[in-house]
């Protein structure tokens, strides 16, 4: 009998021992990954019904707010005054679907769950009244608007960050969607239009630029180029890399071309100017592996971008010992085809890493937050993310960029009278299409705007795809967001 109960004992002990570790893991370990889940409705069911707090664009425009209904069992419901022009920034608030974007980052502000500021806070929680935030943006409405009607009704993205504080200036893809409708208390019409969005072919609901990824093409180079500056490779003056319309890495027989069989070379301001697969192939392959991974996990890649939204995608390059005896994957891989692939988002960080010097500063869409009597309860407070390259480093590739604007295949780039730094890409898909890419920045002498802009699936695949498609989109948003931040 006594060992019965003992062997029972044991038994019980065992049980209560996994349930404690089953609770530790579902309450501790996952309880980000279980909060950010946007099937997790229990914190919006919450909150539907209560008082809430406005998002506001840079410039103060209105773009959520909560409204009184007319009947019905809620006394409030959630409208988005802009539309799907930022239906990817706020996100939605909804009582069938949860919450994304910044309605679901900032939350807790916006629902007055925020700690109190002041005595007078502190009173008004203890009588239980209402202390709702408002989220101000880093987002101008007028930079955000141009990067809507530059680039139409082409599926892409643009992203322009300012690279001395990390703030967002423009976030658009598109398609979009307005936020309004899944929003609705009319629980069966927000299901309805969830539904449609859900089964739409062209995924409106999906901010490609920061949750999709894409090769990034020749904008690659521009991390290649940073490899072989830092390993001490390469230099304004040398390699002179040979003129040649192929090259054929190691362990293959099959060559990289360059666009259309041309032929080019040079140093490296040369072979950066005219986007030269060939160079930068021989150059990948040179710097090698550990080196090129290395680089572009200090820009960022491999990691999820701090990016204060939730759903932010890595951009993967993988590992180093993925390339180990693949020299041909990573040739292509230096000009940002087969093994690499990275968000807008991304390609936005790297050039605005080379902007500031090598330093990537954490982005962010949130400037500050105030309470109902206007008072500045949180501030955004930039900081450092990555050190992507030492100063001198930046400062070459800054000066090479410079030249592809000026000379090379992103003229188009170029804002009047702003001395601008830039690099076009073009990410062939086969069948004759193409992602254009441009990513840039200026002034350059001192930046005070980084841009990435993606037009996807083009018809052509020369290198002056991204510089006739997708550079008169990232000049329009430099200019608009130059003035906007001057």
């Amino acid at each position: 009998m006594n060992r019965q109960i003992r062997r029972l004992g044991v038994a019980l002990l065992v049980l209560y021992g996994a349930l404690f570790v089953q609770l530790n893991v579902i309450q501790v370990l996952r309880a980000d990954a279980y909060n950010d889940n946007p099937n997790n409705t229990r914190a919006i069911v919450r909150d539907f019904n209560q008082p809430r707090g406005q998002i506001l664009a840079a410039d103060g425009t209105v773009l959520a707010r909560s409204v009184p209904t007319e009947g019905g069992q809620f006394e409030r419901r959630r409208e988005y005054p802009e539309g799907e022009l930022f239906g990817h920034v706020t996100g939605y608030f909804s009582f069938i679907a949860g919450a994304d974007g910044v309605e679901r980052t900032y939350n807790d502000a916006l629902a007055g769950r925020a700690d109190a500021t002041s005595a007078d806070d502190f009173g008004e929680l203890l009588l239980g009244e209402s202390q709702v935030g408002d989220v101000r943006l880093t987002i101008p409405t007028e930079v955000q608007r141009v990067a809507r009607d530059s680039l139409g009704d082409r599926p892409g993205s643009v992203v322009a960050l300012d690279p001395r504080t990390g703030a967002v200036l423009a976030l658009w893809s598109f398609p979009s969607y307005d936020p309004t409708v899944i929003s609705s208390v009319d629980i069966d019409a927000a299901q309805q239009a969830r539904t449609e969005l859900l089964a739409n072919q062209a995924n409106p609901m999906l901010a490609r630029s920061f949750r999709e990824t894409y090769f990034p093409g020749s904008t690659f180079k521009v991390v290649t180029a940073s490899a072989g500056l830092s390993k001490g490779m390469v230099s304004v003056q040398s390699p002179v890399y040979p003129s040649s319309s192929a090259y054929v890495p190691p362990l293959t027989r099959n060559p990289i071309n360059n666009f259309g069989g041309s032929v080019c070379g040079g140093t490296l301001f040369d072979i950066l100017r005219v986007s030269c697969n060939t160079a930068f192939a021989q150059m990948g392959v040179d710097v090698g592996p550990e080196d090129l991974v290395a680089q572009a996990e200090d820009f960022g890649f491999n990691q999820v971008p701090p990016l204060d939204l939730p759903g932010v995608a890595p951009s993967p390059i993988g590992d180093a010992g993925s390339f180990e005896g693949n020299t041909p994957v990573l040739a292509m891989t230096a000009i940002g085809q087969n093994a690499i692939r990275a968000t807008p988002l991304q390609m936005a960080l790297v050039a605005a890493g080379v902007a500031s010097g090598g330093k990537v500063v954490t982005p962010h869409v949130m400037d500050e937050i105030r309470d109902q009597e206007g008072q500045v309860v949180r501030r955004w407070e930039p900081s450092a993310w990555t050190r992507a390259t030492s100063p001198e480093v930046a400062t070459t590739v800054r000066d090479a960029m410079v030249e592809v604007v000026e000379q090379g295949t992103a003229t188009r780039l170029a804002v009047p009278g702003v001395t601008t730094a830039g690099k076009t890409g073009t990410a062939q898909l086969g069948n004759g299409l193409s992602h254009a890419w441009i990513i840039g920045f200026a002034p350059a002498e001192a930046p005070r705007v980084a841009v990435a802009v993606i037009v996807e699936a083009q018809p052509g695949a020369s290198e002056q795809t991204g510089g006739r498609v997708a550079a008169p989109i990232a000049q329009a948003v430099l200019g608009t967001a130059l003035e906007a931040t001057a």
